[in-house]
């Protein structure tokens, strides 16, 4: 990335500043904006997040705020309530109560001397959802949002379920608020009251798990802040993004086909990371392209912002099989709209373990094709959200096509490009009244490595949708649709396309309560393929730049790790990962700090009561004599009727013990 230290404002920020929201409480905000908006007002630009700007987010927050800032606008970072230097506590993703301090936050900026009275939110994860959120809430400042790796669907399509399946992320993501909600604010931002604040979070603290396993079907608490309930409610201009490697790679879609606002789409090949910052590269421009975005919306520029494609993807060339990528090879390709005119389902039949030709009969009539994974399959899927670090995507294919029914096309005779969406159709039966199928599309090279272009999973429960799911009748058939997730990939010639269903995909989706058995008796795989021809000309986008990073001094280097590991004695088999940002110092504040995250997923055999995962957080921060650390662990295991969670939290002032606590719950299993 290109620093640019000078730019067209200069900027004055201001570290602290306390943002009274309608209940009483402050939030906490970190401000830049121009030196002469004092005199000449500017737009205001609000990211809304927990994750503290003061230390965990200040050298991602340096790159970009100054940046927009020196552009002409007023940056405002504001930390969630219970989060960072903000008052109050945390106790769940998402609730009213966040969006109501939102509207307040926005209806203070507007007023503001130094803010014109309009307002724009941007963000990534929880950023681009609270944008998303507050946006469908018409707050009257609010011009236009950027949003960057969210989700309209918080039940279909975020870390939680996916098809009606239990994610582990579910419980990675718990560890990591389990550990952020308990941390303390900064005693040198807060004054005397630090101590006072940190025992109130402590005090509210608990395994966020423990709720989100309580809601195991779509029901209100998943509708609620979920914009796909009505996507009419967002009245303003959206710009959206996200990246192939991601999680959240389906939301910018369904946003650019439903919504009745000026809208564009980009997705590239990148993890959970700004475009500006993406991995695997190659990154972009991205705030050049968020200062046209703003400049168009919020200053009345006409530029052409919305000029070109509705949609810019990058249209990945075949790779083989690595769980990390430097780069994508690829190029951008352009949409007008979004469904595409540019691309058509090509319909293609299963025959006997073979993906027949568009218009080819399946050979024999019925398949008959039976499969029961072991709980083995999975081992090499990655996360469900990707960060690129440590290495997290999908390995080589082929072990777990062993455990799976596999259907090829012949050797494609020429290039085949999909973007989009693949449906895989399937009449099927099973043995038992809860079951579940993974589907995977995988790119086969001509020596049989097998890259995963996608996949997706659905709990055959939730066949006819996910709030009222129904039991199996045993040996019944069932036509059941699986849509997959959304990706742009080249298929070369000489490669083949490879659908693979397994009946267990653990650790990235925790099992059945029994093994299964599942019969495949007929069915079709339907791929968004992309029309050949010329590309829309585009110039492409320019180098990632933005303003010089905070001086950061690395005082003990990290640890990343990702183990898959098998006993053949006792027949135990581990994933452990590790996340270890090692101890780092913000030279400005003088303000140390270490993290930590371990989880560790394990099975037996294939005992299907076995699985159980882990997550462990370190989290500890130190200037001076003082220092404050905080020790989470939550283990979910089950049994074929319950989840059993439990949970510990202990609290360190210095060498002190301020707070150990401990939970316990078993939550039923509810067709999961």
């Amino acid at each position: 990335m290109r620093a640019v230290s000078a730019l067209p404002h200069e900027i004055i920020q201001e570290e602290h500043v306390r943002i009274p929201v309608s209940d009483g409480i402050c939030l906490s905000a970190r401000i830049w904006r121009p030196a002469s908006s004092d005199q000449e007002p500017v737009p205001g630009l609000c990211e809304y997040i927990p994750y503290r700007k003061r230390d965990l987010t200040a050298w991602r927050d340096s790159i970009h705020h100054p940046y927009l800032a020196g552009h002409g606008y007023a940056c405002v970072r504001v930390d969630l309530r219970g989060t960072g230097d903000s008052e109050g506590v945390l106790v769940d993703e998402y609730v009213e109560r966040e969006q109501l301090d939102a509207e307040d936050v926005l209806a203070w900026i507007a007023e503001q001397p130094w803010c014109d009275g309009r307002t724009g939110m941007m963000g990534i994860s929880w950023g681009g959802f609270a944008a998303l959120q507050v946006a469908a809430r018409k707050p009257p400042s609010l011009r236009a949002i950027a949003i960057s790796s969210f989700t309209d669907d918080r039940y279909s399509d975020d870390f939680h379920y996916m098809g009606g399946c239990l994610l582990s992320d579910n419980l990675g993501e718990a560890g990591t608020m389990f550990a952020y909600a308990t941390l303390p604010p900064d005693p040198a931002v807060v004054g005397e009251r630090w101590r006072e604040m940190w025992l109130e979070r402590l005090d509210a603290a608990g395994p966020w798990v423990d709720e989100w396993l309580r809601h195991q079907h779509r029901d209100d608490y998943w509708r609620h802040a979920s914009v796909c309930e009505n996507y009419q409610d967002v009245c303003c201009p959206v710009l959206a993004s996200s990246g192939w490697a991601d999680g959240y790679s389906n939301a910018v879609m369904r946003l650019l086909a439903h919504l009745d606002v000026p809208r564009k789409g980009l997705i590239g090949p990148w993890s959970h990371k700004y475009p500006h910052l993406g991995e695997p590269g190659p990154a972009i421009g991205y705030l050049q392209e968020l200062v046209r975005w703003w400049d168009h919306w919020l200053k009345d520029v006409d530029n052409g912002v919305l000029d070109g494609p509705m949609l810019l993807t990058w249209m990945q060339e075949s790779v083989p099989p690595s769980t990390s990528y430097e780069q994508r090879p690829g190029r951008w390709v352009g949409e007008p709209d979004w469904p595409s005119p540019n691309v058509e389902p090509s319909v293609r039949p299963l025959a006997w373990h073979r993906i027949a030709e568009p218009g080819e009969r399946g050979e024999g009539g019925e398949l008959g094709l039976t499969v029961s994974s072991p709980l083995s399959v999975g081992q090499f899927a990655g996360k469900w959200a990707s960060y690129n670090a440590p290495p997290d995507l999908p390995y080589d294919q082929r072990e777990e096509d062993g455990g799976s029914l596999v259907f090829d096309t012949d050797a494609l005779g020429e290039r085949c490009e999909i973007l989009g969406a693949p449906v895989v159709r399937l009449e099927v039966s099973a043995d038992r009244p809860v079951a579940m199928i993974a589907a995977r599309i995988s790119d086969v090279a001509p020596d049989g490595a097998a890259t995963r272009v996608t996949y997706g999973l659905l709990n055959l429960t939730h066949r006819a949708g996910h709030d009222r799911p129904e039991p199996l009748e045993p040996g019944r058939r069932y036509a059941v649709e699986l849509v997959l997730n959304g990706v742009a990939q080249a298929f070369p010639p000489g490669h083949r396309i490879r659908l693979s269903l397994s009946t267990s995909y653990w650790p990235l989706a925790w099992p059945p309560p029994d093994a299964t058995q599942v019969t495949v008796h007929a069915g079709e795989l339907a791929l968004p393929v992309r029309k050949p021809g010329e590309d829309p000309a585009f110039a492409g986008f320019g180098e990632p730049e933005g303003a010089p990073p905070l001086p950061v001094t690395r005082l003990r280097p990290g640890e990343e790790r990702w183990n898959v590991s098998r006993d053949l004695v006792d027949y135990e088999s581990a994933l452990e990962i590790v996340k270890d940002s090692g101890t780092q110092r913000i030279d400005d504040i003088d303000l140390e700090f270490s993290r930590r995250a371990t989880e560790r997923y394990a099975s037996v055999a294939d005992d299907f009561s076995s699985p159980s995962g882990e997550t462990v957080w370190t989290m500890e921060f130190a200037r001076g004599d003082w220092s404050a650390r905080t020790e989470t662990r939550t283990l979910l295991s089950c049994t074929p009727r319950e989840f059993v969670v439990h949970a510990r939290l202990d609290a360190f002032e210095g060498p002190y013990r301020v707070c150990s606590r401990n939970w316990h719950y078993a939550i039923a299993r509810d067709l999961v």
